[in-house]
């Protein structure tokens, strides 16, 4: 049986080398990321402060990979 990958919301921290990220997830988590090919063919700009999209395997959640950009809210 394949187990799901988990998509959750996050905010980045600090950016690292080799085009890593901390991130913060919603639930107060902080995890290691890295773009996902579709993110680095497009050159989206990622800078602490924005809220992203991470995909989590169920495997090891200390590291995760960034699927989109969150755009922002209107009150």
């Amino acid at each position: 049986m394949q187990k799901r990958n988990i998509i959750i919301e996050g905010e980045i921290l600090e950016l690292l080398p080799n085009t890593m990220f901390k991130v913060k997830l919603i639930d107060g988590r902080e995890v290691l990321t890295v773009p996902s090919g579709k993110m680095r063919r497009g050159f989206m700009r990622l800078m602490p402060g924005n809220t992203v999209k991470v995909e989590m395997t169920p495997y090891d959640e200390k590291r995760g990979r960034i699927v989109g950009k969150v755009g922002k809210k209107t009150q």
